[in-house]
């Protein structure tokens, strides 16, 4: 399958975010190794390269604007990669940053250690396990598309450390779960992602325990 022009990603990325050219070299990199794994594995139900463009890169490149600054060194922690969104387009927007991708499933592992090899992405790695088996915590965790939600969220929170951030790319109809479920953050207000996807972006502070009467 033909992949995307420079120029075209370009402007497929104009709403979502303005990367520098060798970012959009990555990116076309990328999408050419999505492409070629997909064929043997289920990375992505997404097929189109242009659609791979906008709700994988876009969303993810909006997310990292909004959650990190750059130049700051922080641990970063990405549960349930799969094809790596939003973890390595966070690490390619923030190279100050230490990103984790962690993933269980032992083919998606072998795609991102590739992605991590082809775009030299020194600054991620993946661990390759449960996030429940991950023994540290982050300043910014992330979840996005992951199955059994409701089953990961409560395993994010705990890796968050006190003081740090969870970073939720869910649908607009999840974020009362969320806010129910968590009183240990204090939440901010959604933000919608482009594109008319009712994709929205959560963000948390971790405040610690809350008393109990």
């Amino acid at each position: 399958m033909k992949s995307v022009e420079l120029a075209r990603i370009a402007t497929l990325l104009q709403p979502y975010a303005n990367p520098a050219p060798e970012q959009l070299e990555s990116i076309s990199k990328y999408i050419d190794l999505v492409l070629k794994w997909n064929e043997r594995i289920n990375l992505t139900a997404i097929r189109d390269p242009e659609e791979i463009v906008t709700r994988h890169f876009g969303e993810s490149f909006f997310a990292a604007a909004q959650w990190i600054v750059r130049g700051q060194s922080e641990h970063v922690i990405d549960i349930g990669s799969g094809a790596g969104f939003p973890g390595l387009p966070l690490a390619m927007y923030a190279t100050s940053a230490a990103v984790t991708l962690i993933e269980s499933q032992g083919k998606k592992a072998t795609f991102l250690n590739e992605v991590i090899f082809a775009l030299r992405l020194r600054n991620a790695k993946i661990f390759y396990g449960r996030a429940e088996q991950f023994g540290a915590q982050g300043d910014l965790v992330t979840l996005r598309a992951v199955e059994k939600f409701e089953s990961v969220l409560p395993v994010a929170a705990a890796i968050v450390r006190t003081g740090g951030r969870l970073g939720l790319m869910i649908g607009a109809a999840q974020v009362p779960r969320v806010l129910s479920s968590l009183d240990t953050f204090q939440w901010g207000k959604p933000t919608q992602a482009p594109g008319g996807h009712a994709r929205v972006l959560l963000t948390g502070t971790k405040i610690g325990n809350v008393e109990q009467n």
